[in-house]
């Protein structure tokens, strides 16, 4: 399914998509975001800045350009927080835009050896806790 960009998250930079994720920065062709919802301690998202259903759309050098911002923040995020493993999630089965859910995962932390949820609604943090986060990565990107 095509979501139309009217009707995408990414696209409207709505409220939606703002109480969800708080933007960390414009990278050279996405944006980068940091989940809301922390269960993964560091949790961030990648979204490519066109409205792109996929990740096959793109010439070859927009398709790198993109994974290099991924690997960007993946290293960043490593530096960062230290995880033992980050997993890549690229769902789009209602929301077709071009986008990388990266989930930092810990030995003895939630989901390890598993998939990680998509938003377990269990673990929230202070507004100075975000913001800590967010100068740290940014720091690192």
């Amino acid at each position: 399914m095509k979501t139309d960009p009217k009707d995408c998250l990414y696209c409207q930079n709505n409220e939606a998509l703002n109480n969800l994720m708080i933007e960390i920065a414009h990278l050279s062709v996405s944006r980068v975001f940091l989940f809301k919802e922390q269960t993964y301690r560091g949790r961030c998202l990648v979204a490519y800045d066109e409205h792109v259903n996929d990740l096959f759309e793109l010439s070859a050098e927009k398709r790198d350009a993109f994974m290099d911002d991924v690997t960007r923040v993946t290293r960043a995020m490593d530096k960062v927080f230290h995880p033992e493993k980050i997993n890549y999630g690229a769902y789009s089965d209602k929301l077709s835009h071009l986008h990388f859910h990266l989930a930092p995962k810990y030995v003895d932390g939630p989901d390890y050896g598993s998939v990680f949820q998509m938003n377990p609604g269990k673990v929230y943090l202070s507004n100075q806790e975000y913001e800590e986060m967010i100068k740290a990565i940014k720091e690192n990107l």
